[in-house]
């Protein structure tokens, strides 16, 4: 069955759903060991273990197909870049290009748009502002799995828990090189900035002024709802700029500050029914195209939030 472009459907679908937690379901419900350098996306390589990912996948396109909304996957490959498959013992494989096959076969059959995007994240510690690099360096760096997911067909590309703006602006520049569209999702503070300090409003402003072709739009994950109805109140956030790129959400079940989840030994979460009242709330006063989960939820926080944005 053919359906639309990603960019055609983000412009056209009121919502869009995104994949739940895969990590720390792997790690917490299922014990399954995790790569100490690419972390899950080696997973794929082990019979038991590829069927473990498939079974969670399934679950929130099944979620998508029943509630006929658009579902966004993102492949298991945040930690996937050259120095860390350098070091890894997968080094042999094409990492980037396997896993989107894996997606790409996963959602043959569905009835609903399933559209798979090249996951990246920042070269250091998410949660570390300190770590992140320059612009140019950004750029240099993460070019090469950008275009390796371009090759293996992906339907766009997403740079996931960006904490820092200089190499998020060299992150969406080099994004901008492969011709797909992609989307930037940031790490926040309740304050409304970046873990570096930089406003919502004015990483948008410097991303969208240092690229051509702009994000197709702006994120946060690993951030709950309440922590990001905060901060976008702020007063340097609420501005038209924020109401027109800002779009989107991948919700941690924790309200605790991003240091505090780093260094939690136990899963932080809350229910579903908690989690979507909180999601409502902040659509209702930041009107959002794009939501999902992250650390905490699993497949029935995402039934929840289908329910609530079908209604």
């Amino acid at each position: 069955m053919e359906f639309s472009s990603f960019a055609d459907t983000y412009q056209e679908a009121p919502i869009i759903l995104t994949e739940g937690a895969i990590v720390e379901r792997l790690r917490r419900e299922y014990h399954i060991p995790l790569d100490n350098d690419i972390v899950h996306a080696g997973l794929i390589y082990n019979d038991k273990y590829r069927c473990v990912l498939a079974e969670i996948y399934k679950q929130y396109m099944d979620i998508a197909e029943s509630f006929q909304l658009p579902i966004m996957l993102m492949t298991p490959t945040r930690r996937v870049n050259s120095e860390r498959v350098g070091r890894s013992i997968y080094r042999d494989k094409d990492i980037i290009a396997d896993n989107v096959a894996f997606l790409t076969q996963l959602k043959s059959g569905y009835n609903t748009p399933v559209y798979i995007g090249g996951l990246t994240g920042c070269r250091g510690d998410a949660y570390d502002p300190v770590m992140s690099l320059s612009e140019n360096d950004s750029f240099k760096f993460h070019l090469s799995q950008l275009q390796s997911f371009k090759d293996a067909g992906v339907d766009f590309l997403f740079a996931g828990i960006m904490p820092a703006l200089a190499e998020s602006i060299g992150m969406a520049e080099a994004m901008e090189t492969t011709g797909l569209p992609y989307i930037i999702s940031f790490m926040i503070r309740k304050n409304g900035a970046l873990l570096d300090g930089t406003s919502i409003n004015d990483a948008i402003a410097n991303i969208d002024s240092n690229t051509k072709t702009h994000p197709l739009c702006y994120m946060v994950n690993c951030v709950h709802p309440d922590v990001l109805r905060q901060a976008l109140s702020y007063p340097q956030n609420n501005t038209l700029l924020v109401k027109t790129r800002f779009k989107g959400i991948q919700a941690n079940t924790s309200c605790l500050s991003p240091e505090e989840l780093n260094e939690s030994v136990c899963l932080k979460s809350s229910s579903s029914f908690e989690l979507g009242e909180s999601m409502m709330a902040l659509h209702k006063d930041f009107p959002l195209k794009i939501v999902g989960g992250c650390c905490g939820t699993d497949n029935t926080h995402m039934q929840k939030f289908a329910e609530l944005f079908s209604l």
